[in-house]
């Protein structure tokens, strides 16, 4: 089951849906306080997570250009940007 699997092998889409649940349940401020703390702590991880997912994927993305003659290339992102 996904709520069982470390934090690291989650896909974004289900990191951020954990995340999305998590912060539902903090918000009603019906959990006790020891358990909103543990989720709270599990949002930061989960969040951290989707940070390097979303960096990662980003790093990959690709620029197309148009050469001279007219046709395409692809050059890596600038990490600078």
């Amino acid at each position: 089951m996904a709520e069982n699997r470390a934090i690291k092998e989650l896909s974004f889409e289900e990191a951020l849906g954990r995340l999305e649940g998590i912060v539902r349940q903090l918000e009603s401020g019906e959990a006790p306080l020891e358990s909103s703390i543990e989720s709270y702590e599990q949002g930061i991880a989960l969040k951290k997570h989707c940070e390097t997912k979303l960096r990662e994927a980003r790093e990959k993305i690709e620029k197309i250009t148009v050469n001279s003659d007219g046709s395409l290339s692809t050059q890596p992102l600038d990490k600078t940007e």
